[in-house]
């Protein structure tokens, strides 16, 4: 460390890492992008998105890439979308741990380390490519990556070695993998399907994110059970939901509608304070906050003596954190309409809220990291003192200002997904959306199908409209 603190490269490393320790949180970064896409001017979004090289390169590249396969998603354009997000799903399968960056990170913020996605941001990649090879009627490698988001979900908390995190299975995935099979004619793996969505609806999704079983998928378990010939599963499903089963084919297709409403929350930072108290376990020292009532233990029996002599002289510190920001949606609920038929869009999804429990679930990870980040600049900062006073208070001054958390996520994903089954007459049908907000009043759009035996129709609106977070 002395040898480092010697170098006539220091202060050019000081000049460094105060340029990265910019204090504008990643949403304000972005505020133009995100501008032009609720506005609804999405071919200035792919142009900004076309023009920002930097990103596209650097240590943001993933979130260039998930950010550019929606947008051309939201242009309709879909194979195009698949590239990018083909790529972005490249860079999480292929991230490799940069320790040159990870040792940085120790000195400055983990904003310099290339991003790694939040889980259900590694899944939600997948929702997308899926809806894309639908719309491209392409079902087999549509249900390709509706297995991947379990397989992805799996491969993700297998990492942590308590397995304590909530969102561990994906109900949506399960109940999308069944509107596929059944649109391909697969009644057998769509009930099957079906069936494990109510399972994760049942014991997960009910319990931690306060999203119920939809009444549609009680309907399409029933039905395929029915079209299987499973006439036992029939019987227990129509006891288990209290209903009778009455088969009504639908000569004429039907539609289903997805409703993504709003966007998903953006990150922000907040701090606490942590004091070092007298440890019982030799080569430990704790460093603890009463507000939350929380310790850890950090290990300093394998650090050199300069560093113990840093970390004695410890005393009160603050350390930076993520946390997320809600952005409400404007329109709280919405209907299909088509003649007197009106059905109620039924909530499949609520990404905001697995997002708040997912970061929930690893800040205890986060603060370990956190406090030995703070740990190593306090070391370096008491040998820097050693050596020189007046470098000792310059880098004392460096650690206060690049003392940030991460705030960087993907703010194109939606608040939450909603969807609904309508079936169609024989000829043209026209389905309206109807969206409806308490402080905006009603807005309605029309939408086009025609009617044709067997045919299951895939549609989608995504509706941005949302309240500015809240932010400091």
């Amino acid at each position: 460390m002395r040898h480092f603190l010697k170098s006539r490269r220091f202060v050019g490393f000081l000049v460094f890492i105060l340029v990265l320790g910019g204090c504008a949180t990643y949403y304000q970064q972005n505020h133009q992008l995100q501008k032009y896409i609720v506005s609804g001017n999405l071919q200035k979004a792919d142009q900004l998105l076309n023009q920002d090289t930097r990103s596209r390169e650097g240590r943001n590249k993933l979130l260039y890439y998930l950010n550019h396969g929606y947008v051309e998603w939201m242009l309709n354009r879909y194979q195009v979308s698949n590239q990018y997000f083909l790529e972005a799903d490249r860079i999480i399968e292929d991230y490799l741990r940069n320790y040159g960056l990870e040792a940085l990170a120790l000195l400055t913020n983990p904003k310099v380390k290339p991003y790694r996605p939040e889980d259900f941001e590694a899944v939600m990649l997948h929702y997308y490519t899926a809806l894309n090879f639908i719309q491209l009627n392409d079902y087999e490698d549509a249900l390709v990556e509706c297995r991947r988001i379990n397989l992805r979900l799996q491969q993700l908390n297998d990492q942590y070695a308590d397995h304590k995190n909530r969102y561990q299975r994906d109900a949506f995935a399960h109940n999308l993998m069944g509107m596929i099979y059944e649109a391909a004619g697969d009644y057998n793996n769509a009930f099957i399907a079906y069936r494990n969505a109510l399972n994760v609806y049942e014991e997960d999704y009910q319990k931690y994110f306060s999203v119920e079983a939809p009444e549609q998928l009680k309907h399409d378990i029933l039905r395929t059970a029915y079209m299987t010939g499973f006439q036992d599963e029939v019987r227990y499903y129509e006891k288990k939901f209290n209903t009778t089963y009455n088969h009504q084919p639908h000569e004429h297709g039907e539609v289903i509608f997805f409703w993504l409403n709003g966007f998903g929350p953006i990150k922000d930072e907040w701090s606490i304070h942590f004091t070092k108290i007298p440890s019982p376990r030799e080569g430990y020292v704790i460093m603890r906050n009463e507000e939350l009532d929380i310790s850890f233990p950090l290990y300093i029996g394998n650090k050199s003596e300069d560093e113990k002599n840093a970390f004695a002289q410890l005393r009160f510190f603050r350390v930076a954190f993520p946390k997320y920001v809600e952005r409400k949606p404007v329109y709280q609920q919405a209907t299909l309409q088509m003649k007197n038929n009106r059905v109620q869009l039924e909530k499949a999804q609520d990404i905001n809220e697995i997002a708040f429990k997912t970061l929930h679930d690893r800040m205890l990870r986060e603060m370990s990291n956190a406090l030995l980040r703070i740990a190593t600049k306090k070391a370096l900062e008491f040998a820097a003192d050693q050596e020189n006073e007046n470098l000792g208070t310059l880098l004392n001054i460096v650690n206060t200002l690049t003392e940030q958390a991460d705030t960087r996520n993907w703010q194109t994903l939606p608040y939450s997904i909603h969807y609904a089954r309508v079936p169609l007459e024989e000829g043209k049908n026209v389905i309206r959306l109807r969206t409806q907000s308490p402080r905006h009043g009603n807005k309605t759009e029309a939408y086009t199908f025609q009617g044709q035996k067997d045919k299951i129709y895939f549609a989608t609106k995504h509706t941005t409209a949302s309240y500015a977070p809240r932010i400091r």
